[in-house]
């Protein structure tokens, strides 16, 4: 015979957690820390029930109960987690609304221009991927392609557009 499930003193955050349950992950903690406990079903019948493997049910169960009796820290939350992240979600949004001021206004905004304004906010060197990413968490897009290099030498390509021979006019 198996053994009785344990955590008999967290049935009732179980049951508030059940209630107030937001996402997939904190109802099945739930379900697995209840469902052996109010219905006696056994760990696997538990697994089946919330569609979880055995070990990860167990998981899930010792997992909360370990939070519960503040043995153990609450997992984050995987949104508010980003590793090496140069700044906040706030902060990048504020640095670019410094930066990107006369492109609000209509204005063509250029990705490597910005590179040196954006690394001086955030006090240490980026990479232009780095500006580009935010540009797209900010709801930034590119809508117009760059029409010339910015070191070109724009006389000359006028010049040569001025004086060059038509390649479709036949001789």
């Amino acid at each position: 015979m198996a053994r009785k499930a344990g955590g008999v003193d967290q049935i009732e955050s179980a049951k508030e957690l059940l209630r107030t349950a937001k996402t997939v992950d904190e109802l099945r903690t739930a379900q697995a820390v209840l469902l052996p406990l109010e219905l006696g079903l056994s760990l696997e019948q538990t697994a089946k029930a919330i569609g979880r493997s055995v070990g990860a049910t167990c998981n899930l169960r010792t997992r909360y109960c370990k939070v519960a009796r503040r043995e153990r820290e609450a997992p984050r939350s995987k949104r508010a987690l980003r590793n090496r992240a140069n700044a906040t979600l706030e902060r990048e949004a504020q640095i670019l609304d410094e930066v990107l001021a006369g492109a609000m206004r209509g204005g063509v905004v250029v990705v490597p221009q910005l590179k040196e304004k954006i690394a001086e906010r955030l006090g240490k060197p980026v990479a232009l991927s780095t500006i580009y990413r935010m540009l797209a968490r900010n709801g930034w897009r590119k809508l117009a392609p760059d029409t010339a290099h910015p070191q070109g030498d724009a006389a000359a390509r006028e010049d040569w557009k001025k004086n060059s021979r038509g390649s479709w006019i036949k001789s």
